[in-house]
């Protein structure tokens, strides 16, 4: 089976779990780069006027075409209660061309549900699977059982 692991991180945290996820199933991995600066005090502000808005944004060409896996896992962190917008405005872009998806959230406590639910939104199919962790957990390494259970 063919995988792909496209992800979006501002702080590592995301990145860190697809990493993980893209070793342990031997999967190509696509870190998804938006045009849009979210770094900093205002890239965070911004991020969450834009997360809100559910505003579309352009992103740094991919590597990867999804259509080419039969899973794609995306990772997004939750901004505002919703997906991070450089993840939604990748879905758009490659609009019809996942075969089957897993998702992987990221938190600092809350907003699991509202993202997954937008994501399914967008994707326009309901995820195998959804794997939902804060900070805390990815930062200790506390996630090892449940993420065996998410890739399996």
């Amino acid at each position: 089976m063919s995988v792909l692991v496209a992800y979006y991180s501002r702080t590592n945290i995301t990145k860190k779990l697809a990493e993980e996820i893209a070793a342990k199933l031997n999967a190509d991995i696509e870190e998804i780069n938006p045009k849009v600066n979210y770094n900093g005090k205002i890239g965070y502000m911004r991020g969450g006027k834009d997360a809100i808005s559910e505003k579309i944004i352009d992103l740094e060409q991919t590597k990867y075409d999804p259509s080419n896996y039969d899973v794609v896992y995306l990772g997004v962190p939750v901004w505002a209660g919703k997906s991070a917008t450089p993840m939604i405005s990748y879905i758009k872009e490659n609009e019809g061309k996942f075969n089957e998806v897993k998702f992987f959230v990221t938190a600092g406590s809350t907003g699991f549900e509202g993202t997954f639910e937008q994501m399914e939104k967008f994707v326009g199919k309901a995820p195998q699977k959804t794997l939902a962790l804060t900070t805390k957990e990815v930062k200790k390494d506390e996630f090892a059982d449940r993420l065996e259970s998410f890739i399996e």
